[in-house]
C-alpha cells in the first residue's frame, strides 16, 4: 500500500481524504432520505456520521486506502464521497481482504456524471496501487443508478445474495478493466 494521496483530480473534480471540516456537509448528505434510500433506509445521526469520518481516517491509517471527499473543482462545492473500505461484512461470499468500493453523492448533483467520474478516478488510483488486484461492491437490486455506474466502470455481477436481510448484488472488477 502507498501513503494516502493528498489529492486526486479529474476535469471537474477534486478528491482528497476527509478532514474534520467536512463533517457538517457529510452529515447533511447522510441524513438526506434520497441518499440513504438504498443504504438501510434510515438517515444517519450526527454520531453515526462522525464515526463514519473516523472510520474513513482509520482505513487510510491501517490499510493504506480509504474514502475521499469529492468536491467540484471550480466551486469547491461538496458533492459527496467515494472510496475503498474493508468493512468485515457478514456476507456470503465473504468480501474479506477485497477492497470494496462505495460512493454516495448529494442528490442535488445526481445525473450529471459526477459519480462515474469520481469512481473512475478512484479506480485509476486502485489500478496503480493494486495492478493485479480485484475490487468489489454491493448494491441493492433496485438501485439502478448505482448499478449503471458500477457497470460503466467495469464491475460485473458475481451473484445475488442478502446482506442484513435485504437482497444484494455482489459485483467484482479486476484491475485495469474499464
Amino acid at each position: 500500500m502507498s501513503n494516502p494521496p493528498t489529492l486526486l483530480t479529474t476535469d471537474r473534480l477534486i478528491m482528497r481524504p476527509h478532514a474534520r471540516d467536512d463533517f457538517l456537509e457529510s452529515y447533511a448528505m447522510w441524513s438526506d432520505s434520497e441518499v440513504i434510500r438504498y443504504i438501510g433506509g434510515k438517515p444517519f445521526t450526527r454520531e453515526e456520521v462522525w464515526a463514519r469520518l473516523l472510520r474513513y481516517a482509520g482505513h487510510w491509517a491501517m490499510l493504506g486506502y480509504g474514502y475521499w471527499v469529492v468536491r467540484e473543482k471550480d466551486s469547491g462545492r461538496f458533492l459527496g464521497e467515494v472510496g475503498f473500505a474493508d468493512y468485515h461484512r457478514e456476507i456470503e461470499p465473504s468480501l474479506l481482504d477485497t477492497p470494496e468500493i462505495g460512493w454516495a453523492l448529494d442528490p442535488a448533483v445526481h445525473n450529471r456524471g459526477y459519480a462515474t467520474e469520481a469512481v473512475r478516478a478512484a479506480l485509476d488510483w486502485a489500478d496503480a496501487n493494486w495492478p493485479d488486484g480485484e475490487t468489489a461492491c454491493i448494491i441493492a437490486p433496485e438501485n439502478q443508478p448505482s448499478l449503471n455506474v458500477a457497470r460503466k466502470c467495469g464491475y460485473r455481477e458475481q451473484l445475488r445474495t442478502t446482506y442484513k436481510g435485504n437482497p444484494t448484488i455482489v459485483l467484482r472488477r479486476t484491475a485495469g478493466v474499464a
